[in-house]
């Protein structure tokens, strides 16, 4: 086989960690019926529902181009799972070399770009979006200081369509080709990052393809060791995308010892190109037993104190595939929860395999504790209804409150008095005494909502009277009649 003709190396995806670890398959077989033929085929891409498989086919005299050109071939999935008869995917192939670069979850598909009908062409990625039943023409990828020189390069995008691997030989490569990453931005995409030294050795890195949850990666490798020329390995990605774990070999199952690339995953099959039993490659495919399925428990531990942050939730994952991808619904992407607050908190686990399980766990915390209520009582002169929030016994009162109100909400109730000394200011003694009351509605409302903390408060009137001895003609007499002069909070 050979590894690449000229512009082009790509990278299609899979969603699994090494087999030889977490799953029982059968044993490797070349994919049967019309889509390995004399030529070469490879590069398996699947639609978003494995309802068709495309492939690249090269050393064909039927291709567009002739038989050194390669071209996008089709198969449709047959009612038994297999796929046999195949052709031509002829609107969206030119005398240039063609290969999907892979198929986001919308059903955009992603092409070596190849059709700015240009002799000398911009090497780069484009992507053409179905209209009707049709593909409508391809557009180029407009990625930021890319600038590939050598003839191989590849991408994948990833099936949230926010990242995009490229294998190419440019800023910083250790080797021949070396896996950079492209992510979406507000704007449109970055410039290449390289993915480091963990995955990228002296020899070269291509084929990649992530996972759904985008933390594990498979790629081929000739720098790696492994059973031949070039091996298909795995990584976890450990945080940053330049962060990922020692690649490990998939093993003989899949890998030979000639060139194995182009690792792909869809429903309970694997495919993969490889040349172990030819000069040319062909598309193999084994089968993956029934995995088991992922499971996940969870144990709250309850906040100490109330109003406290030092809730836990531990989860615990069985069967399924890991790598696991954690998704908590406030944020977290940790297997584990800490330091949270009283509240509900539910986790969904995504196997490497996409298979998920959901639970809810609720932390609880102590009762707040028992907060004595507060009281004030202003007595008021003949005929006054003035009082102020900012100084004294009011200022006092309401600083106790606010001090409540952190950890509950508090009514404070209102309660006006008017003596039964006559008034000429308000008329009527019940008028004074309404004033007075609604003189303190008027003030408590306007504190509070300065300071933000109305939604807390409710403020009610609850008594307005007139109380007190008969007025006998004698004003002077206060001790007699002030006491009854009054306007009084409670809280509660």
């Amino acid at each position: 086989m050979k590894r690449e003709i000229s512009l082009l190396t790509l990278c299609i995806g899979v969603s699994f960690t090494s087999m030889s670890q977490f799953w029982k398959t059968s044993d490797p077989i070349r994919l049967s019926g019309e889509v390995n033929t004399d030529a070469e085929e490879s590069i398996p891409v699947f639609s978003s529902d494995s309802s068709k498989l495309y492939f690249v086919r090269t050393f064909d005299a039927s291709n567009r181009g002739g038989e050194y050109d390669q071209d996008i071939w089709v198969s449709e999935r047959q009612e038994d799972g297999s796929y046999s008869v195949c052709e031509r995917l002829k609107s969206l192939n030119n005398k240039y070399n063609n290969a999907v670069q892979g198929i986001g979850a919308a059903g955009s598909m992603y092409l070596l770009n190849a059709y700015d009908g240009k002799k000398d062409l911009e090497k780069g990625l484009a992507v053409a979006r179905k209209s009707g039943d049709k593909w409508a023409s391809p557009e180029k990828v407009e990625i930021p200081d890319l600038d590939i020189e050598g003839d191989y390069y590849g991408f994948h995008v990833s099936k949230d369509e926010k990242a995009i691997i490229l294998s190419y030989q440019g800023p910083g490569s250790k080797g021949q080709e070396d896996l950079y990453v492209i992510t979406k931005t507000g704007s449109g995409w970055s410039s290449p990052q390289h993915m480091g030294d963990a995955l990228n050795t002296s020899g070269f890195e291509i084929s990649p393809f992530l996972s759904p949850g985008n933390d594990t990666l498979f790629f081929s490798s000739n720098g790696l060791g492994g059973q031949g020329d070039a091996d298909i390995f795995y990584s976890v990605r450990q945080g940053g995308w330049d962060q990922w774990s020692t690649p490990k070999n998939l093993g003989n199952v899949i890998n030979s010892p000639k060139f194995d690339a182009y690792f792909s995953y869809s429903g309970d099959q694997a495919f993969w190109s490889s040349n172990r039993d030819g000069e040319l490659s062909d598309i193999y495919l084994l089968k993956i037993l029934t995995p088991p399925p992922v499971m996940i428990a969870c144990v709250p531990t309850d906040v100490t104190e109330h109003g406290g942050s030092d809730g836990k939730v531990d989860a615990t994952v069985e069967g399924g595939v890991p790598p696991f991808n954690y998704t908590w619904s406030n944020g977290s992407t940790g297997e584990d929860l800490n330091g949270v607050i009283k509240g509900e908190y539910t986790v969904t686990v995504t196997d490497a395999i996409g298979q998920t399980a959901t639970c809810s766990s609720p932390v609880a915390e102590p009762p707040a504790p028992l907060i004595a209520n507060f009281e004030f009582k202003h007595i008021f002169g003949y005929n006054k209804n003035e009082i102020t929030t900012k100084e004294g016994d009011l200022k006092e009162f309401l600083d106790g409150v606010e001090g409540q109100l952190a950890t509950r909400e508090v009514k404070i109730n209102i309660y006006s008095s008017a003596s039964t000394v006559p008034t000429r200011t308000f008329r009527t003694n019940d008028r004074l005494a309404r004033s007075r009351a609604d003189k303190m509605e008027e003030l408590l409302t306007a504190h509070f909502m300065d300071n933000g903390m109305l939604d807390k408060v409710t403020i009610e009137i609850v008594e307005v009277k007139v109380d007190g001895p008969k007025y006998e003609k004698d004003p002077e007499n206060e001790s007699k009649y002030q006491p009854y002069q009054f306007v009084r909070l409670a809280s509660e």
